[in-house]
């Protein structure tokens, strides 16, 4: 049967069809809801034993409740079950992941005198314990494992910890467990989907409690971040993979159709746009695809075809560069790649995604494996208002002041008529003729 790539002229859609551009899966986590609760009650009443339980019922894994944590025995085995090669990628794309992110870190504290005798300033503090969600219904994710993990270690949590779905076989990736020794994490446990939000919430015998989760998941992952936002801060959304991949008419349609089958490919849920100002870069791409689709697994096939010839994807083609930027800061994309002889020359312009990627030489799969910035990103428009993964999601700033005698007696004036002002009765009476008092009854030592 003939798969037809999604077309759509934005010259001439309509404003419903343009809105119906912008959905993605993750927009649709409603039904999920109602779905996910019975899922984490019964991880809140009865911890490993659920955990194992819903293994076998929706990861098909052999899991008893009393294996939930990887042991050391697993990671070694890890080790001799990924070939050297792959040992070797790790190695060097993990160092690339770890130098982004130490040069990332702010200074751990700064202190600056705003006037003579009032000190302002912040210092950092790690969070304590940060739970990585590792992916692997479509295919294992040791890439994730570094994106999540690493910046943990660099930011210095001291309990970060991996949640990721067992395999058929009962056990976790290997490759995810190398992945998690290179990061410098050991505590990793066997608990995807809402079942593993839900452990790291509450707790279990096993899995300990922890106050954030980050990292990409499913529509049932999201929908359980969302129910468990109250106890678990959910961290960055990083829904179902998305992409557009942005050309003028200086770009080869056929490098850009190579790269926009990236993201297609994840799943059916996934969402991925060529979006041009030239007729011709959309077709040279269109016409490319399927032979393109000859040299991927049947699966793979099925989930990009899914997506471009569905709602979620395709080829947009737009009046001028201008129409074509315009729509991307409104889907503000996870992804992004600029194909053009000058991209930078657009960058400027470009206000809304997670990661923007210059030239036909910086296709996604660089970003999200080699490069070193964060490839878990704000999804579903997020990208609008938040940003890539990185050190920052793993510590919080605690604000420090210290007001000298000289200082007071300058601030002491506004803060009274400040709280004056508002009502405040003993903020006022804090900086009055009271506290002078006060000190005087007390013997002034200042």
């Amino acid at each position: 049967m003939t798969k037809t790539i999604s077309f759509h002229d934005l010259s001439q859609i309509k404003a419903e069809t343009r809105a119906s551009l912008l959905r993605r899966a993750e927009s649709d986590i409603e039904p999920f809801i109602e779905k996910v609760k019975p899922i984490i009650q019964a991880v809140r009443d009865e911890g490993d034993v659920a955990l194992a339980r819903f293994a076998k019922a929706f990861d098909n894994s052999p899991v008893s409740a009393d294996a939930i944590a990887a042991t050391q025995a697993d990671f070694d085995a890890a080790f001799l079950e990924v070939d050297r090669e792959m040992i070797e990628v790790l190695e060097f794309c993990s160092d690339n992941v770890r130098r982004f992110h130490q040069a990332q870190m702010p200074e751990s504290m700064w202190m600056k005198e705003m006037h003579p005798g009032v000190f302002a300033g912040e210092k950092v503090e790690p969070i304590e314990s940060v739970a990585c969600y590792v992916p692997r219904g479509k295919g294992s994710f040791p890439s994730v494992v570094m994106m999540t993990a690493i910046p943990a270690v660099v930011a210095g949590v001291p309990k970060p910890v991996i949640i990721t779905p067992p395999g058929p076989n009962g056990k976790i990736d290997a490759a995810t467990l190398v992945a998690a020794r290179l990061a410098g994490v050991e505590n990793v446990y066997k608990c995807g989907g809402a079942q593993g939000v839900a452990a790291v919430a509450y707790g279990t015998e096993t899995v300990p409690v922890c106050r954030k989760i980050v990292g990409p998941g499913s529509p049932w992952v999201v929908a359980a971040k969302r129910l468990l936002a109250d106890r678990l801060d959910p961290g960055t959304p990083a829904g179902p993979s998305e992409a557009i991949i942005l050309a003028d008419e200086t770009a080869n349609g056929r490098v850009a159709a190579l790269d926009l089958l990236i993201e297609s490919e994840h799943g059916p849920d996934s969402s991925a746009y060529l979006v041009t100002n030239s007729r011709q870069v959309a077709q040279d791409a269109i016409a490319a695809i399927p032979g393109y689709w000859k040299e991927m697994s049947e699966q793979r096939v099925d989930f990009s075809s899914t997506v471009l010839c569905g709602p979620r994807g395709g080829v947009i083609l737009a009046e001028d560069m201008e129409q074509a930027i315009a729509f991307v800061n409104e889907y503000a994309p996870e992804h992004l790649q600029v194909h053009a002889s000058s991209p930078h020359d657009y960058l400027g312009m470009l206000r809304n995604a997670g990661e923007i990627l210059l030239g036909e030489h910086t296709p996604v799969c660089i970003g999200n494996f080699a490069l070193g910035p964060n490839a878990v990103l704000p999804t579903n428009a997020a990208a609008m208002t938040r940003s890539p993964l990185g050190v920052h999601d793993y510590i919080k700033l605690v604000s420090i002041g210290y007001v000298t005698r000289k200082g007071y007696d300058l601030l002491a004036p506004y803060a009274n008529k400040f709280a004056r002002y508002e009502g405040f009765d003993a903020h006022a009476n804090a900086v009055s003729d009271m506290r002078t008092r006060a000190f005087e009854a007390g013997g002034d030592r200042s």
